[in-house]
């Protein structure tokens, strides 16, 4: 039977998802200022940016909170951070490329890390019981 996580090892899971949360959003900040600078041209693609990083802010927060509570969101946010990943890791001889492999490892590892620790396979348990009711 898959019992749960020790408090020990879900408020470091939880912990390692606000850290996440907080950083994305003060990359969200830093990305208002880069908006407000950006060309007419590149406008649209700084502003979808940072607007993805205030809603993986979001993702991060709400993992924290309710890390068995949150069915699909632990899986979509790994996906796309090891998706993210593996296209940075194809690009590091740019500049972009580095920085995006180092920030997007962190937060691929620290969720997956995260998502073993809170044990968050176990939100699909609310899916699977609303569906037998």
């Amino acid at each position: 039977m898959d019992t749960d996580p020790s408090r020990r090892r879900d408020l470091a899971g939880r912990g390692l998802m606000a850290v996440n949360s907080a950083l994305t959003f003060a990359v969200f900040v830093n990305g208002l200022s880069v908006m407000a600078g950006a060309d007419e041209d590149r406008l649209m693609v700084e502003g979808w940016r940072t607007f993805g990083f205030l809603v993986f802010s979001a993702m991060w927060a709400m993992l924290a909170h309710h890390p068995r509570r949150s069915p699909a969101i632990w899986e979509l946010v790994i996906f796309h951070k090891v998706a993210a990943t593996v296209l940075a890791l194809t690009l590091l001889h740019t500049q972009e490329g580095l920085v995006a492999a180092v920030a997007d490892s962190w937060v691929a590892l620290s969720t997956i890390l995260a998502y073993i620790l809170c044990r968050g396979w176990r939100s699909w348990q609310i899916v699977r019981a609303h569906a037998a009711a």
